[in-house]
Protein backbone atom coordinates (compact mmCIF):
# COMPACT_ATOMS: atom_id res chain seq x y z
CA UNK A 1 0.00 0.00 0.00
CA UNK A 2 1.33 3.37 -0.73
CA UNK A 3 0.66 4.97 2.68
CA UNK A 4 2.48 1.99 4.27
CA UNK A 5 5.21 2.35 1.77
CA UNK A 6 5.44 6.14 3.07
CA UNK A 7 5.14 5.37 6.71
CA UNK A 8 8.45 2.89 6.47
CA UNK A 9 10.11 5.72 4.18
CA UNK A 10 9.71 7.91 7.08
CA UNK A 11 10.66 4.67 9.86
CA UNK A 12 13.75 3.74 8.56
CA UNK A 13 15.18 7.28 9.31
CA UNK A 14 14.46 7.31 12.73
CA UNK A 15 16.31 6.82 16.00
CA UNK A 16 15.03 4.25 18.27
CA UNK A 17 16.43 5.60 21.55
CA UNK A 18 14.79 8.65 20.62
CA UNK A 19 10.83 7.79 20.53
CA UNK A 20 10.23 4.47 21.79
CA UNK A 21 6.70 5.11 24.16
CA UNK A 22 3.86 3.24 22.58
CA UNK A 23 1.69 5.19 20.26
CA UNK A 24 -1.92 6.09 20.78
CA UNK A 25 -4.15 6.01 18.23
CA UNK A 26 -7.79 7.89 18.38
CA UNK A 27 -9.71 7.54 21.30
CA UNK A 28 -12.80 5.27 20.38
CA UNK A 29 -11.74 4.00 17.37
CA UNK A 30 -11.25 0.47 16.24
CA UNK A 31 -8.32 1.00 14.46
CA UNK A 32 -5.25 -1.27 14.87
CA UNK A 33 -3.34 1.83 15.36
CA UNK A 34 -0.07 0.20 14.52
CA UNK A 35 -0.38 -2.03 17.85
CA UNK A 36 -0.31 -4.97 16.07
CA UNK A 37 1.65 -4.16 13.07
CA UNK A 38 2.09 -7.10 10.13
CA UNK A 39 5.03 -5.66 8.23
CA UNK A 40 7.83 -4.81 9.26
CA UNK A 41 7.35 -0.99 8.18
CA UNK A 42 4.78 -0.73 10.35
CA UNK A 43 6.80 -2.26 13.75
CA UNK A 44 9.18 -0.07 13.23
CA UNK A 45 6.78 2.74 12.92
CA UNK A 46 5.19 1.45 16.27
CA UNK A 47 8.86 1.02 17.89
CA UNK A 48 9.20 4.85 17.39
CA UNK A 49 6.25 6.58 18.00
CA UNK A 50 5.38 9.16 20.39
CA UNK A 51 2.52 8.90 22.44
CA UNK A 52 0.07 11.57 20.99
CA UNK A 53 -2.01 13.97 22.83
CA UNK A 54 -5.27 15.39 22.13
CA UNK A 55 -5.48 18.99 20.79
CA UNK A 56 -9.32 18.91 22.69
CA UNK A 57 -7.58 18.64 25.92
CA UNK A 58 -5.23 21.39 26.07
CA UNK A 59 -5.86 24.45 27.97
CA UNK A 60 -4.03 26.83 26.26
CA UNK A 61 -3.42 30.88 27.41
CA UNK A 62 -2.64 33.95 25.48
CA UNK A 63 -1.59 33.96 21.75
CA UNK A 64 1.70 35.90 21.06
CA UNK A 65 1.05 38.38 18.53
CA UNK A 66 3.23 39.04 16.04
CA UNK A 67 3.25 41.23 13.10
CA UNK A 68 0.26 39.27 11.31
CA UNK A 69 -1.46 39.18 14.35
CA UNK A 70 -1.98 36.58 16.46
CA UNK A 71 -2.23 33.87 13.99
CA UNK A 72 0.04 33.27 10.80
CA UNK A 73 -1.79 31.84 7.60
CA UNK A 74 -0.31 30.44 4.48
CA UNK A 75 -0.89 28.41 1.49
CA UNK A 76 1.06 25.07 1.12
CA UNK A 77 2.41 24.87 -1.97
CA UNK A 78 5.01 23.41 -4.59
CA UNK A 79 6.15 24.80 -8.19
CA UNK A 80 3.26 22.68 -9.52
CA UNK A 81 0.36 24.87 -7.82
CA UNK A 82 -1.07 25.18 -3.74
CA UNK A 83 -1.97 22.18 -2.00
CA UNK A 84 -3.66 23.52 0.76
CA UNK A 85 -3.89 26.64 3.78
CA UNK A 86 -1.86 26.48 6.87
CA UNK A 87 -3.36 28.53 9.99
CA UNK A 88 -0.77 28.71 13.02
CA UNK A 89 -0.40 30.20 16.09
CA UNK A 90 1.87 30.14 19.31
CA UNK A 91 -0.17 29.57 22.50
CA UNK A 92 1.65 30.52 26.30
CA UNK A 93 0.51 27.81 29.20
CA UNK A 94 -2.96 28.35 30.50
CA UNK A 95 -3.80 31.19 32.69
CA UNK A 96 -1.16 33.86 31.16
CA UNK A 97 -3.10 36.67 29.90
CA UNK A 98 -0.85 38.10 27.59
CA UNK A 99 1.92 35.86 25.69
CA UNK A 100 4.97 37.86 24.93
CA UNK A 101 8.13 35.98 24.94
CA UNK A 102 10.59 39.32 25.56
CA UNK A 103 8.27 39.22 29.48
CA UNK A 104 7.32 35.76 29.77
CA UNK A 105 8.79 34.30 32.28
CA UNK A 106 11.78 31.58 32.46
CA UNK A 107 10.87 27.87 31.40
CA UNK A 108 8.06 28.70 29.46
CA UNK A 109 6.52 26.21 27.46
CA UNK A 110 5.00 27.46 24.45
CA UNK A 111 2.96 25.37 22.08
CA UNK A 112 2.77 25.75 18.59
CA UNK A 113 -0.71 24.79 16.57
CA UNK A 114 -1.16 24.27 12.99
CA UNK A 115 -4.66 24.14 11.20
CA UNK A 116 -4.04 22.17 8.19
CA UNK A 117 -6.84 22.45 5.33
CA UNK A 118 -5.54 20.21 2.33
CA UNK A 119 -7.10 21.68 -0.61
CA UNK A 120 -8.41 24.63 0.64
CA UNK A 121 -10.18 25.78 3.44
CA UNK A 122 -13.43 28.22 1.79
CA UNK A 123 -11.98 31.22 2.79
CA UNK A 124 -11.17 33.26 0.15
CA UNK A 125 -9.09 35.94 1.39
CA UNK A 126 -6.34 33.47 2.82
CA UNK A 127 -3.94 30.76 1.00
CA UNK A 128 -5.79 29.36 -1.55
CA UNK A 129 -9.88 30.27 -1.52
CA UNK A 130 -11.71 31.13 -4.02
CA UNK A 131 -10.08 32.92 -7.16
CA UNK A 132 -7.19 31.35 -6.33
CA UNK A 133 -5.45 28.41 -7.62
CA UNK A 134 -6.45 25.45 -5.61
CA UNK A 135 -5.88 21.39 -5.78
CA UNK A 136 -8.38 18.76 -5.48
CA UNK A 137 -6.35 16.53 -2.93
CA UNK A 138 -8.14 13.21 -2.69
CA UNK A 139 -5.16 11.82 -0.47
CA UNK A 140 -3.38 13.35 2.56
CA UNK A 141 -0.93 11.41 3.98
CA UNK A 142 1.55 13.56 6.04
CA UNK A 143 2.30 17.10 7.41
CA UNK A 144 5.67 17.52 8.97
CA UNK A 145 8.72 19.58 10.07
CA UNK A 146 11.45 20.15 7.07
CA UNK A 147 13.58 21.67 10.21
CA UNK A 148 14.61 20.43 13.42
CA UNK A 149 12.08 21.05 16.21
CA UNK A 150 14.20 23.03 18.16
CA UNK A 151 13.37 23.02 22.14
CA UNK A 152 11.06 20.27 21.41
CA UNK A 153 9.36 18.82 24.87
CA UNK A 154 8.48 15.55 23.77
CA UNK A 155 5.32 16.52 23.87
CA UNK A 156 3.16 16.53 20.14
CA UNK A 157 -0.71 15.51 18.85
CA UNK A 158 -3.84 16.15 17.44
CA UNK A 159 -7.49 16.82 17.46
CA UNK A 160 -8.19 13.04 17.17
CA UNK A 161 -11.63 14.85 17.20
CA UNK A 162 -11.09 16.26 13.37
CA UNK A 163 -9.08 13.31 12.62
CA UNK A 164 -12.61 11.04 13.24
CA UNK A 165 -14.69 13.82 11.50
CA UNK A 166 -11.67 13.92 8.07
CA UNK A 167 -11.04 10.07 8.22
CA UNK A 168 -13.70 8.27 9.81
CA UNK A 169 -13.55 5.69 12.79
CA UNK A 170 -10.07 4.16 10.81
CA UNK A 171 -8.21 6.98 11.56
CA UNK A 172 -4.66 6.27 12.48
CA UNK A 173 -2.44 9.33 13.14
CA UNK A 174 0.87 8.73 14.37
CA UNK A 175 3.89 11.21 15.48
CA UNK A 176 7.01 10.23 14.78
CA UNK A 177 10.85 12.03 14.82
CA UNK A 178 12.69 12.07 11.82
CA UNK A 179 15.82 13.65 12.07
CA UNK A 180 15.02 16.02 14.64
CA UNK A 181 11.86 16.73 12.97
CA UNK A 182 8.17 16.16 13.77
CA UNK A 183 6.41 13.78 11.20
CA UNK A 184 2.54 13.51 12.18
CA UNK A 185 1.21 10.39 9.37
CA UNK A 186 -2.10 10.09 8.26
CA UNK A 187 -3.45 6.46 7.63
CA UNK A 188 -6.89 5.41 6.29
CA UNK A 189 -6.05 1.91 4.33
CA UNK A 190 -6.28 1.81 0.77
CA UNK A 191 -10.08 1.74 0.87
CA UNK A 192 -12.83 3.93 1.96
CA UNK A 193 -12.32 7.42 3.44
CA UNK A 194 -9.14 9.53 3.09
CA UNK A 195 -7.80 12.88 4.27
CA UNK A 196 -9.45 14.71 1.49
CA UNK A 197 -9.66 18.33 0.30
CA UNK A 198 -11.38 21.14 3.08
CA UNK A 199 -11.01 18.51 6.24
CA UNK A 200 -9.02 20.28 8.56
CA UNK A 201 -7.12 18.33 11.19
CA UNK A 202 -5.13 20.24 13.63
CA UNK A 203 -1.35 19.51 14.68
CA UNK A 204 0.33 21.03 17.84
CA UNK A 205 3.36 20.25 19.67
CA UNK A 206 5.56 21.93 22.20
CA UNK A 207 9.00 24.05 22.76
CA UNK A 208 10.62 26.28 25.21
CA UNK A 209 11.81 28.15 22.54
CA UNK A 210 9.97 31.08 21.60
CA UNK A 211 9.39 31.85 17.95
CA UNK A 212 11.74 34.30 15.83
CA UNK A 213 8.89 34.77 13.13
CA UNK A 214 7.25 32.50 9.95
CA UNK A 215 9.78 30.32 8.18
CA UNK A 216 9.44 27.54 5.14
CA UNK A 217 9.30 24.55 7.83
CA UNK A 218 6.55 22.87 6.91
CA UNK A 219 5.56 20.40 4.78
CA UNK A 220 2.23 18.74 3.46
CA UNK A 221 2.00 15.57 1.75
CA UNK A 222 -1.11 15.21 -0.97
CA UNK A 223 -1.22 13.53 -3.63
CA UNK A 224 1.78 11.48 -3.91
CA UNK A 225 3.65 15.19 -3.90
CA UNK A 226 5.34 17.13 -1.28
CA UNK A 227 4.54 21.08 -1.04
CA UNK A 228 5.71 23.31 1.58
CA UNK A 229 4.35 26.31 4.27
CA UNK A 230 5.42 28.83 6.20
CA UNK A 231 4.54 29.23 9.76
CA UNK A 232 6.04 30.02 13.34
CA UNK A 233 9.58 28.77 13.75
CA UNK A 234 11.54 28.28 16.94
CA UNK A 235 14.32 31.40 16.86
CA UNK A 236 18.05 30.24 17.46
CA UNK A 237 18.86 28.78 20.86
CA UNK A 238 22.19 28.10 21.87
CA UNK A 239 22.25 24.75 23.60
CA UNK A 240 18.22 24.18 23.32
CA UNK A 241 17.16 20.36 23.50
CA UNK A 242 15.71 18.64 21.27
CA UNK A 243 12.95 15.46 22.57
CA UNK A 244 13.66 13.63 19.28
CA UNK A 245 17.38 13.81 19.93
CA UNK A 246 17.62 13.65 23.59
CA UNK A 247 20.09 15.57 23.63
CA UNK A 248 21.21 19.29 23.31
CA UNK A 249 21.32 21.24 20.09
CA UNK A 250 25.02 22.02 19.11
CA UNK A 251 25.81 25.73 19.92
CA UNK A 252 26.64 28.29 17.71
Amino acid sequence: MKNIALVAAIAAGLTLSACSSEPEGVEGSDAADLETPETDGEAAMAAMALKAGDFGELQLGAKIVGPQGPEVKAAISNEAGNFGDMTSYVACPNGMPECDPKTAPDGTVYTYVHIVYPGEDNDGSTGVGAGNTSSDVERATAFRMTRPATGFTGNAGFSKAEAIAAVGEKADVVVTCDGGALVWTVSAGDGGDQWEAREPITFWWQSTVPPSGPADAYQLTANYTDAVGSGPYPGGANGASNACNDTAEPAG
